[in-house]
């Protein structure tokens, strides 16, 4: 039986909304009565507090609690608009710690949003590991791709390894690529590519690409013409790069990609394995 069912507290994913841009909210006055609270005026001095928690943490409160309004019957023929919010999980979360303890009803709700949250926080760092690793690969095949075009125009594997190195040299704003595995501390045996930040591999890809696609457009043939044009791609995207405020010699590094992928393999094969009826490998 899953954390959820076994507490009864299934019933706060049962009042999900999603607004017309498919993002998830939950409205206060539905949520008002799954705390134990039956008055909005004593609910709403919880979400004052729930307010007060989210400025603390140099939060936007209007991220967290947008205004809405709900029509409610009033036992006449025309109904009543009342003010409502529509909350985001945090704001759930934080209403729930602002909540009456005596309630059990809110400590339930404390259980069930903090589990969920935490499981969000999870799946936003893994859907960018996902993304970081998905540029990395693209990367090593812009790169085979790239060699093989310019090999096929004169130039030998020296001269290869000579053109990347000037064009990372102007990406980097000057550094050379064994400068800048000596700021990140990485070994000189070891790609620089695989501790770079996911905006970076992106940048590297594209200038790279774009000397692939104009070599054979241009028709450039031998070292000198494509290194040139290879360099000149590389100053362009750094200047859009910095035009933006991204200086990308100035980013740390981030985790070996190496470890990175063996953690996302062994999060799918637990998944698979957690999917997997029982007695089925």
């Amino acid at each position: 039986m899953s954390e959820e069912s076994s507490t009864g507290i299934d019933t706060f994913e049962k009042i999900k909304k999603f607004d017309e841009n498919n993002t998830e909210y939950w409205s206060a006055r539905e949520l008002m009565p799954l705390l134990g609270y039956q008055e909005w005026r004593y609910f709403e001095g919880v979400i004052e507090k729930a307010k007060i928690a989210v400025i603390n943490s140099d939060e936007n409160v209007d991220n967290h609690f947008g205004a809405d309004t709900q029509m409610v019957s009033t036992g006449y023929d025309t109904p009543r608009a009342v003010p409502d919010y529509r909350l985001t999980r945090y704001a759930c979360y934080l209403i729930a710690q602002n909540g009456n303890p005596r309630y059990p009803q809110v400590a339930a709700a404390q259980t069930y949003f903090a589990i969920q949250t935490r499981r969000k926080e999870l799946a936003d760092v893994e859907n960018e590991d996902m993304k970081r690793l998905e540029a990395r690969k693209k990367l090593s095949a812009t790169e085979k791709k790239f060699s093989g075009v310019i090999m096929d125009r004169g130039v030998d594997k020296f001269g290869v390894a000579r053109i990347r190195a000037f064009g990372d040299k102007e990406l980097f704003g000057g550094s050379t690529t064994q400068e800048m595995k000596n700021q990140y501390g990485l070994k000189s045996s070891k790609p620089l590519a695989d501790v770079l930040p996911t905006v970076s591999l992106k940048a590297k890809d594209l200038a790279t690409e774009m000397t692939t696609v104009n070599a054979v457009q241009k028709n450039l043939r031998g070292e000198n013409p494509i290194g040139h044009e290879h360099v000149e791609n590389n100053k362009q995207v750094r200047n859009a790069l910095t035009q933006r405020g991204i200086k990308i010699e100035q980013l740390p590094p981030e985790e070996d990609i190496s470890k990175v992928e063996r953690r996302i393999n062994a999060a799918n094969k637990k998944m698979l394995k957690d999917d997997s009826p029982t007695g089925l490998s």
